[in-house]
């Protein structure tokens, strides 16, 4: 099943499963088998050929879960050893029952005491749900250590999350289980889709468990995925008639000494993503070569504030900070366009620039990666991190506009509005110089085009996020660079 546009916290999905108990009457083991059924099916068919299995069951209901996996296996002539982390006596209501019925049909359910673990072919992570909100010890913590310390040919499936993983932030509980691939029910877990919960969740599958469609309209969720229909219907319409000029002038200003290149791939990016015109007011150094590997740019030495406000007013969009640098020339040009009445997308040091000197404005789009919504915020890049969500909502409130907060899982939020998006795209390869400077052109260019500035946000980090992907399908991920990037942009935006 494909992955669904809504995403939900542990509390939510806590509600939508009681909903569907309560209101639909649809019994607790009933929806247990279905996880175990599941979770098995998906083990079969993308690990047909191993047969000796290895579970861990912990003393919840994802731990049931697991024992009506176990018990499938067994049933269908799999070697299976159930590793019980606490005691079976602990569990309550379906888990208990689940177990009593695995250890009835003959499987060899195990005590875990953390000495080493049986040889297997397949581990199954059935320890921790979506309930954890401490950090991990003693047996447990052993438990997630061992299925980490596995031999590399060995895959590891995660049922619903991997244990340790806080299901709403996607941190690590002191330890996390890193799963080969996650199966998640009911709802997708924020938590599994931003920051560093990616690293854990591995390939990522999910099953609503035949939850009646009604179930999801009684809990209000704030986080959406962003899905390629939903992008289809921002993408810029475009006349037969239309010229240059309608498609928007954008001016980017940036490229200190010795980083004029980071101006340029964001004058290119805007240009392939449609912009009619783009100027580059950069330093004097190099504004005579800048344009030789993409000569469609228009060029711009700029020496004052008179030269950088001269620039500016030919514009209709400002994309100001790639390359930018924080000495004397980048701060006069920050302080030349930062109070402009244009709308602008601030990158790079311009968003350091601006955590020196915070104002407000609404019609803008900043773009942090965590250590520059860390200075925004005044706060630790580890902090940013611990709640991504909280973090791009407090530099709405602050600054105002749309705030692009970067990295796995990137976020996207409007200031007054509870309402995030979260873009599940884009793949490691993409962790080189120049993609934040891409990024900020293809927005840019979204912008001119007179796209609203949040479905600019939007579109253009959807955009970004595939033309990466797209490079990494033909390429391979080790060696990717952000030019690599330019050509796809196009091909990714003209078959929305």
């Amino acid at each position: 099943m494909s992955l669904p546009e809504k995403l939900y916290t542990a509390e939510q999905t806590r509600l939508l499963d009681s909903t569907a108990m309560e209101h639909y009457r649809i019994p607790g083991m009933t929806l247990m088998e279905r996880a175990g059924e599941s979770a098995f099916t998906l083990l079969r068919t993308r690990w047909s050929k191993l047969r000796r299995l290895l579970v861990f069951c912990g003393i919840g209901n994802n731990a049931g879960d697991g024992y009506v996996l176990a018990r499938l296996a067994h049933n269908a002539g799999l070697a299976v050893t159930v590793l019980a982390v606490g005691e079976p006596d602990r569990l309550g209501g379906d888990a208990l029952q689940a177990y009593e019925l695995c250890r009835d049909a003959g499987v060899d359910i195990l005590p875990y005491d953390g000495s080493s673990t049986p040889d297997c072919q397949i581990m199954v992570d059935a320890l921790f749900g979506t309930g954890l909100d401490r950090d991990v010890s003693g047996h447990w913590r052993q438990a997630i250590q061992a299925m980490n310390q596995r031999p590399k040919r060995v895959p590891l499936l995660s049922l619903d999350i991997p244990s340790g993983l806080h299901a709403d932030y996607g941190v690590a509980m002191a330890e996390a289980v890193e799963a080969t691939a996650t199966i998640t029910f009911i709802a997708v877990k924020t938590g599994l889709l931003t920051g560093a919960g990616m690293d854990y969740t591995g390939e990522l599958f999910f099953d609503d468990l035949f939850i009646p469609a009604e179930v999801y309209d009684t809990v209000e969720s704030s986080v959406r995925r962003l899905t390629k229909t939903k992008m289809r219907d921002l993408k810029p319409k475009r006349k037969p008639s239309m010229h240059k000029g309608e498609a928007g002038h954008l001016v980017v200003l940036g490229g200190d000494i010795h980083m004029g290149g980071a101006a340029r791939l964001a004058g290119e990016a805007a240009y392939r993503s449609g912009a009619g015109l783009v100027s580059i007011g950069t330093h004097e150094t190099h504004s005579n070569c800048l344009h030789n590997t993409c000569p469609e740019l228009m060029v711009y030495g700029v020496a004052s504030l008179h030269s950088a406000r001269e620039l500016v007013e030919k514009g209709e969009v400002v994309a100001i900070g790639p390359g930018l640098g924080h000495d004397s020339w980048g701060r006069y040009l920050f302080h030349a366009t930062i109070d402009l009445p244009l709308p602008l997308v601030v990158d790079a040091d311009g968003l350091n620039l601006l955590a020196e000197n915070p104002r407000k404005r609404d019609d803008w789009i900043l773009t942090p990666h965590p250590g520059e919504a860390a200075r925004l915020l005044k706060k630790g890049t580890v902090d940013i991190q611990r709640n991504r969500f909280d973090a791009v909502r407090q530099i709405c409130e602050q600054y105002g506009g749309v705030c692009v907060l970067k990295g796995a899982g990137t976020l996207i939020a409007v200031d007054g509005s509870d309402e995030i998006y979260l873009c599940n795209q884009g793949n490691a390869g993409m962790a080189t110089a120049g993609m934040g400077d891409v990024l900020t052109g293809i927005i840019a260019g979204l912008l001119v085009q007179k796209l609203r500035p949040m479905d600019a946000a939007c579109l253009g980090v959807w955009l970004h996020a595939n033309a990466g992907d797209r490079v990494k399908e033909s390429q391979g991920a080790i060696g990717m660079r952000a030019s690599d990037l330019m050509l796809e942009i196009r091909t990714v935006l003209n078959h929305l």
